[in-house]
């Protein structure tokens, strides 16, 4: 099981908008370079793009929730 970190300390957002579909959910396949969330950082958003490949995503933080750098996002299989 491989993780993906947040590589800045921010706000974890997994949709670009709240009206908008998340960039991946539960259980999703993700490939490397994947966009599967946003770290807001004083009003300026980063992507976070997976650096693994895998057949299922779990989510360990949630939406809107506070991160530091090197938090665990997700666990990817």
């Amino acid at each position: 099981m491989a993780q993906l970190h947040s590589h800045l300390p921010g706000t974890f957002y997994r949709s670009s908008a709240p009206d908008k579909p998340p960039f991946k959910t539960e259980g999703d396949a993700v490939a490397v370079g994947d966009v599967i969330g946003l770290i807001e950082v004083m009003k300026s958003f980063h992507e976070v793009k997976a650096e693994v490949a895998g057949s299922n995503i779990r989510f360990v933080c949630d939406n809107e929730e506070p991160v530091m750098a090197g938090a665990v996002l997700a666990e990817v299989d």
